[in-house]
């Protein structure tokens, strides 16, 4: 049978039984897995061939808080999904302890179906509300990842001053928080107010790669963004072990600054 055909008798079959009412649904296609909680939006997505690639450019953007933490050792990460970045992760930074908190235990159920990895030493899922775990006061990551969705969207929880407070004080004392936000959220003027109550001047809102999304780097500490050179050397000399055009990713981050600051291109782009 044609693979194409297939892949589209697969959509309509999923376009006909999806429940709509928020339940995580997987779609195969020929070359594809994806996670859903409805059928106007992708959650995640994996390459049946390379099942640690990071597709969405939202991921990969994400990874560019390599360019200011490069080593981490811990990373806790709000929201499993497909497992994207968690796989990631485990591959591609060997030496990391991750921990990814999902509420929903119905996505943590497809994590064989992900090819997301068994736990182990240095890889663990949790399911608990991220808003409330950041509120620990056990181990302090030095990158929190939050990419936290529900079927209508990102949970306020997770967007508010609170919120991020609470990551601040988790967070190692050089750590730094990521965050992706979706272009049509018309709260991100809110989500960049209470950012900026908490971080300071200490945050960029980067375009994210080939997507709509929008991704917020906060740090702690008061040390300065650095220059755009410093970034294009460590992104190339990040590049020789990591598929990711981190130097792309610097550019953006640096434009980010201005982003971030400007506070009627969010109002605009609400309108």
């Amino acid at each position: 049978m044609d693979p194409t055909l297939t892949s589209f008798e697969a959509y309509l079959k999923f376009l006909a039984e999806a429940p709509g009412d928020g339940t995580p649904v997987v779609l195969e296609t020929e070359h594809a897995l994806s996670l859903h909680f409805d059928v106007h939006a992708t959650q995640s997505m994996m390459s049946v061939r390379e099942p640690d690639k990071l597709v969405l450019g939202y991921t990969r953007t994400m990874m560019g808080f390599l360019l200011l933490r490069p080593s981490p050792a811990r990373i806790s990460m709000i929201g499993l999904g497909g497992g994207s970045l968690a796989k990631y992760c485990y591959r591609h930074l060997p030496a990391t302890r991750l921990v990814a908190i999902e509420i929903d235990p119905a996505v943590i159920a497809l994590r064989d179906t992900f090819f997301i990895p068994p736990d182990d030493d240095r890889f663990e899922v949790v399911c608990a509300d991220g808003a409330d775990y950041v509120k620990g006061q056990d181990a302090r990551p030095d990158v929190i990842l939050v990419d936290g969705f529900v079927s209508s969207g990102m949970p306020a929880r997770l967007g508010t001053a609170d919120f991020y407070a609470a990551c601040h004080r988790r967070l190692a004392d050089d750590g730094v928080l990521v965050a992706n936000y979706l272009e049509s959220d018309e709260d991100i003027p809110f989500y960049l107010e209470e950012v900026s109550s908490v971080f300071g001047d200490s945050f960029v809102v980067s375009l994210s790669e080939d997507s709509c999304n929008y991704t917020l780097f906060a740090w702690k500490g008061e040390w300065a963004l650095p220059s755009l050179d410093a970034l294009l050397a460590r992104a190339r000399i990040l590049e020789m072990a990591h598929p990711l055009n981190l130097r792309s990713a610097a550019r953006r981050m640096k434009r980010g600054r201005q982003f971030a600051a400007d506070s009627s291109f969010w109002r605009k782009l609400a309108n």
